[in-house]
């Protein structure tokens, strides 16, 4: 059985949900920002991030509502940005939504692609060094 305080819910530190917070609104800070200093990959990885962890929280026992509620708010403000950027890379090319959509997600699998190549080599580099 595990304990259910206020510590244990929040991180074990107020600070540590104030510090959450901070980035949530960071980000809606971002909503005032010209589309074209917002980064795709960032909001990308917010929202990801709002997403795996709000799942988390309610998977584990017992439910971390606070901390949900934090993850559910950055998913919110990663999606809204990402949707920024997309419309305004839609209206510069003329294409739809959904193709910019696929464009991104093909630049980003590149990049993953390359990220592990690279480790790939390394590591055949770390074994055949020994």
């Amino acid at each position: 059985m595990s304990s259910c305080d206020i510590e244990s819910i929040s991180g074990n530190s107020p600070l540590t949900l104030k510090e959450q917070w901070g980035i949530v609104l960071a980000g809606v800070s971002d909503f005032f920002r010209p589309v074209e200093a917002l980064s795709l990959q960032q909001n990308l990885a917010l929202m990801a991030t709002g997403a795996i962890w709000t799942r988390w929280c309610m998977i584990i026992k017992p439910r971390n509502i606070f901390l949900a509620t934090v993850n559910f708010f950055l998913f919110c403000v990663g999606a809204t940005q990402v949707s920024r950027v997309l419309i305004y890379r839609q209206s510069l090319k003329g294409t739809s939504a959904t193709k910019e959509a696929k464009d991104a997600v093909k630049e980003e699998a590149k990049a993953v692609q390359g990220v592990l190549e690279q480790s790939e080599e390394t590591s055949k580099q770390a074994v055949g060094a020994k």
